[in-house]
């Protein structure tokens, strides 16, 4: 594992403009097109209003920089007691435009980004948040083991993803203990009344996910049900990892957890997804 910490060189250096902004970008410029490409729009309209936001979260961003870095190499340590695997990948630290909080490259072992002007500093939301992503790679290098034949996997199926965020969620949980259940969901604070109306209205959100899998083109349902904009619906927005987390659970409970991490793999494993979200 080898952390990539971009931030320094933000924080050292910045001036409110949107040429250094570029300057500090073209420095990684293998990061900074995987983020601009999936996770934040590249225009000069966007960095503007980042500059202007930028003054209010220094101090957060030097509070997540300063804990999140011991965080990584505690994740990682008990992700190694628990499941014996490591991570041979990269982990960028980075200062972006408010987009994505972290998120897995597009890889078979994925690189991991953390965007900190989007993250919370207490510490336990950071834990989990890092617990998360490390799940995602945790996920894929344990389907690795257990022989994945990768050319064979349906990467922009919503299925595939909700399952894959119940993973992350379940890993999680496993390796950060002692913090409100509504925590694995949101990251901060501010998830408890998610997390209760979720849990109260569990199979009305299967339901209503159900029947706009069948009807909305995927860029619609991923906007609903995966994104921060989405929830128009219940008012409650990725209520997706819900239903992903939910389907895992019923997988342990039936299979063992070793065997639901590596599920996705056996053939039929995404039309018996979609048989239990039709129930």
């Amino acid at each position: 594992m080898k952390i990539i910490d971009t931030v320094p060189r933000f924080l050292n250096n910045y001036e409110p403009s949107i040429h250094f902004l570029r300057s500090y970008y073209a420095e990684y410029p293998t990061i900074f097109a995987d983020y601009f490409a999936l996770h934040c729009k590249d225009a000069d309209e966007r960095h503007t209003e980042s500059i202007k936001k930028y003054p209010q979260h220094f101090t957060v961003i030097k509070q997540v920089h300063e804990n999140i870095l011991p965080i990584i190499q505690e994740i990682a340590a008990e992700y190694e007691k628990l499941y014996r695997i490591t991570f041979p990948v990269d982990i960028n630290l980075i200062v972006g435009g408010f987009g994505s909080n972290a998120y897995t490259n597009h890889q078979i072992i994925p690189d991991i980004t953390f965007a900190l002007e989007k993250l919370s500093p207490e510490l336990d939301h950071l834990r989990v948040i890092v617990a998360h992503e490390f799940g995602h790679a945790a996920q894929n290098i344990i389907s690795d083991h257990a022989g994945m034949d990768w050319p064979t996997v349906h990467w922009t199926s919503l299925l595939i993803g909700l399952y894959r965020e119940g993973v992350a969620t379940h890993f999680s949980r496993q390796t950060v203990l002692n913090v409100h259940p509504s925590i694995y969901f949101s990251y901060n604070d501010e998830g408890y009344e998610w997390l209760s109306f979720a849990e109260e209205n569990a199979e009305a959100i299967k339901k209503a996910f159900a029947d706009d899998y069948k009807v909305l083109t995927r860029e619609a349902l991923f906007r609903e049900w995966f994104s921060i904009n989405g929830g128009k619906k219940f008012g409650y927005s990725r209520l997706a990892y819900f239903i992903g987390d939910m389907f895992f659970q019923l997988k342990v409970k039936e299979i063992g957890e070793m065997e639901a991490i590596v599920a996705w793999k056996d053939e039929g494993f995404e039309e018996q997804l979609e048989q239990w979200l039709f129930q």
